[in-house]
């Protein structure tokens, strides 16, 4: 497998991570009666709390980017560009995504915010070496 087509299964599996942490940490997977709410129809979910609210927006979050960067590095892969710009802006896109989990996790505002847009900035960089 290509290193571009590498990134986009790892960016994969990190959103695939950050839904699953996402609910577990809802129902408190880790408790008894978190598992028994996991396996359920979760119709009865309780509140989130303040990291559970967090964890969610992450993984939404998460998701969201994911298509743009799929799309992008897709469309990057069928064209076959050439240019180390394309592989460059995913490597910038996916380290910033795994940067950005713990700070959103943690809720620190402005370094979220920073971390995004170093992620939107790799795609920048990705849809720059396509146009």
């Amino acid at each position: 497998m290509n290193p571009l087509l590498s990134v986009v299964v790892q960016m994969a599996i990190v959103t695939w991570l950050t839904l699953l942490a996402a609910s577990l940490v809802r129902v408190k997977g880790w408790t008894l009666a978190g598992t028994l709410l996991a396996f359920g129809n979760r119709d009865d979910l309780p509140q989130p709390s303040p990291l559970a609210g967090r964890a969610e927006r992450t993984a939404r979050n998460t998701l969201e980017n994911f298509v743009l960067f799929a799309a992008i590095a897709l469309v990057a892969q069928a064209a076959a560009t050439p240019s180390p710009r394309v592989l460059l802006g995913a490597q910038v896109f996916f380290w910033s995504r795994i940067a950005y989990i713990p700070v959103y996790y943690a809720g620190i505002r402005y370094l979220r915010t920073a971390v995004w847009a170093a992620s939107i900035v790799g795609l920048g960089m990705m849809v720059s070496a396509l146009v």
